[in-house]
C-alpha cells in the first residue's frame, strides 16, 4: 500500500472527538446554507467553536482567527436571515464586474499582509498559505451574511486550496469535509444561481 494512503488512513484512525464534531456540523451547516435554511448559522456557531480550538492546537493561527471572525458573523447572519424570514423577503443579489474586482484586490492585499504577519510573528510553517485562505473565507463569509451570489465562487476556491492544506496539518477528517464543502458549494452556486435569474427575470417582466 502506498505510504500516502497508509499516512492518509493513520490520520483518519488518529481523529479526535473534537474534530468528529466539528466535521459534522460544519458538514451540516454548509448543506443548510446551500438551501438557504437559516438553521445554519447555529449550528455553524458549534462547529467554529471547535475548529478554533482544534487550528490554534496545530499552529494554524490565521485560521484560528478567521473562526473569530466566522462566530461574529454567524450571529449577525442569523440575525439578519431571521429578519428577512419575517419580512417574507430573502433576495439574492449580485456583485457587478467592478465590484468583483475591488473584491479580489482586497482579498488579496488581505491575504499577503496576514501572510507577512505570520510569518514574522508566529511559528506557522505556511504563513501565506494560511493568510491567503483566510482572507478568501474571510471575504467569502462577508459577502454570504448578505446573500451574495459570488459568496460561493469564492468558496469553491477556498474549499479546494484548504485540501492539501489540511492534510499537510495531519487533519484528514478535515480534508475530507473540505472535499464535501467544495461539491456542496458547487451545488449551492448553481441554486442560489437559478434563483437569482429567475427573480430577476420575473421583475423585469413586470409591467
Amino acid at each position: 500500500m502506498s505510504p500516502l494512503i497508509i499516512d492518509f488512513l493513520q490520520q483518519l484512525r488518529d481523529t479526535t472527538w473534537l474534530e468528529w464534531i466539528g466535521t459534522a456540523t460544519g458538514l451540516v451547516c454548509v448543506y443548510l446554507a446551500a438551501k438557504q435554511h437559516i438553521w445554519n448559522w447555529p449550528i455553524s456557531i458549534l462547529s467554529v467553536t471547535c475548529y478554533l480550538v482544534i487550528f490554534y492546537q496545530h499552529r494554524l493561527y490565521g485560521d484560528s482567527m478567521l473562526q473569530v471572525y466566522f462566530l461574529l458573523t454567524a450571529i449577525y447572519g442569523w440575525y439578519y436571515w431571521r429578519k428577512r424570514d419575517l419580512s417574507s423577503d430573502k433576495p439574492i443579489s449580485s456583485l457587478s464586474f467592478n465590484q468583483c474586482l475591488i473584491t479580489i484586490a482586497a482579498i488579496i492585499i488581505l491575504g499577503a499582509s496576514l501572510g507577512f504577519a505570520l510569518q514574522r510573528w508566529t511559528d506557522t510553517d505556511v504563513p501565506y498559505v494560511d493568510g491567503m485562505c483566510t482572507a478568501m473565507s474571510f471575504g467569502a463569509q462577508l459577502l454570504m451574511t448578505r446573500k451574495i451570489l459570488q459568496s460561493w465562487m469564492i468558496w469553491i476556491a477556498v474549499n479546494i486550496c484548504y485540501i492539501p492544506l489540511y492534510l499537510h496539518k495531519d487533519l484528514a477528517m478535515t480534508a475530507v469535509l473540505y472535499v464535501i464543502f467544495a461539491g456542496i458549494a458547487w451545488k449551492g452556486y448553481r441554486d442560489w444561481k437559478n434563483t437569482y435569474f429567475t427573480l430577476e427575470n420575473a421583475r423585469t417582466s413586470t409591467p
